[in-house]
């Protein structure tokens, strides 16, 4: 399916192009298919790491759905009023790194202290987009990426037992996931893990595992605070608030990518607020529904590189998908019964992706530069030790054990505060050795600015 970027009529620009229903519909789909995959696969992981009933894990990916539904109709059409929402063809989702640090705030401090800690960091952000650009230096690459890795490898530990609990069956998933990954392109390629979700359930059920299917009506509203009234623990939130900061940066390159996409000029230092904005309200219904942070995500460009089509109405139009999706209950409950391996399996496979990534944020820094290496190892350090030695701290007092057991949280914060010291007061590169970046002799050395 392509299509050229001609102006539906004059001065309209391709990113406001309304499409007739008969081609929005099946591009919709195509959107809806590459976003569907995140949430499903993420309240999976929530309701298995926290042992919740088929009914409320039903309720849970129903909430989700309607919160990415919406969170895909503010961000495509905006509210001008309230400047909220970039009117770019974005979906919102539930951010990977977000639910990681999510279920480790449940696990330690109990779920409804983690909806507490969505709901203050929902507000947080609100609160600190008047100091954006000042706020978005403090998250170079060598900050992102240390916490991406962290968090990767934190919630590797946390899965690996579920696929423990099943070892055949998880295995089984990995190798489908894999081959999956290997044969598949374009959107479906994008599906991979949710695929390997649906097959991994199939051999469950081909091997006699018996799958507990919630009932209930064809249509319902998902359940307000299913953890209870939620508790506020600021000291448990910081690695949420910690992120809630560093998406700031990320949707800064998602902002520049989509203009880009769309042929609209970037100017991150309007639409990220806005894009900001949007993430924040709908998170705050996040915590009323028992789930995580949800951040605007830019994996859906490469539809809308591949069919040529930039309309943000196609991604509208996704949202009410995904809305419509939410409320039918059937779907959810049996979505809901994913055996526990199986997720393992997925979750293994998402958590070492997002491990990745951070290893692919950190190459972007300059590691032959001594000062930008120490900052990494040192965070990598503290970030590590609650993990592989989780009593190291057992003798701290309460609200030391809070903040530095949590090895995202101490981990973020030592790269935030190494990265500002370091760069304010220690050495800077030697450029006189062999292997300096910018360095005639050095190998690969990038081109001088008066070259570029």
């Amino acid at each position: 399916m392509t299509a050229t970027a001609a102006h539906s009529g004059a001065g309209t620009a391709p990113v406001d192009e309304m499409l007739p229903l008969r081609r929005l519909v099946p591009l919709a789909c195509q959107h809806l298919l590459a976003g569907v995959a995140a949430p499903v696969s993420s309240v999976i992981l929530i309701a298995t790491a926290l042992e919740l009933p088929a009914g409320r894990t039903a309720s849970l990916l129903s909430a989700t759905l309607v919160l990415c539904g919406i969170g895909a109709l503010l961000q495509s059409l905006g509210v001008r009023v309230l400047r909220v929402g970039a009117r770019l063809p974005f979906l919102m989702l539930p951010g990977g790194a977000a639910v990681a640090i999510f279920l480790q705030i449940a696990r330690e401090y109990g779920p409804a202290t983690a909806s507490g800690s969505v709901l203050v960091s929902a507000a947080f952000l609100l609160c600190v987009l008047p100091f954006y650009g000042r706020l978005v230096r403090l998250f170079p690459p060598l900050v992102m990426g240390t916490t991406v890795v962290l968090i990767g490898i934190n919630m590797i530990k946390v899965t690996a037992p579920m696929v423990a609990a099943g070892p055949g069956l998880g295995f089984a998933t990995l190798g489908v996931i894999a081959v999956f990954f290997l044969v598949l392109r374009g959107v479906w390629r994008q599906m991979a893990v949710l695929l390997g979700l649906v097959c991994g359930t199939l051999i469950a059920v081909l091997t006699g595992t018996d799958l507990e299917v919630a009932h209930g009506a064809a249509f319902a509203l998902p359940d307000l605070f299913p953890y209870g009234a939620p508790h506020i623990d600021l000291l448990a939130a910081i690695p949420l608030l910690v992120f809630a900061l560093a998406s700031l940066a990320e949707a800064t390159g998602q902002t520049v990518l989509n203009s880009e996409a769309v042929g609209r000029a970037p100017d991150p230092g309007r639409d990220v607020p806005r894009i900001a904005r949007a993430d924040a309200l709908v998170s705050l219904g996040s915590g009323v529904f028992g789930t995580s942070l949800m951040v605007t995500s830019a994996e859906n460009i490469g539809i809308v590189q591949l069919t040529g089509v930039r309309s943000r109405f196609v991604t509208a139009g996704a949202g009410v998908l995904l809305v419509l999706c939410g409320l039918l209950t059937p779907l959810t409950r049996l979505l809901a019964a994913v055996p526990g391996p199986v997720v393992g399996a997925a979750g293994l496979v998402i958590y070492a992706v997002i491990a990745v990534m951070g290893f692919g944020m950190l190459s972007r820094t300059d590691l032959n530069n001594g000062t930008d290496s120490v900052v990494i190892a040192l965070a990598l350090v503290i970030g590590m030790l609650p993990i592989v030695a989780p009593e190291i701290y057992a003798e701290l007092p309460s609200w030391a054990r809070t903040l530095f057991g949590s090895g995202v949280a101490a981990g973020a914060l030592a790269a935030v505060a190494l990265s500002a010291v370091f760069r304010a007061v220690g050495p800077g590169p030697d450029l006189t050795a062999p292997d300096a970046p910018g360095c005639p002799d050095a190998p690969g050395a990038p081109p001088s600015d008066a070259s570029r």
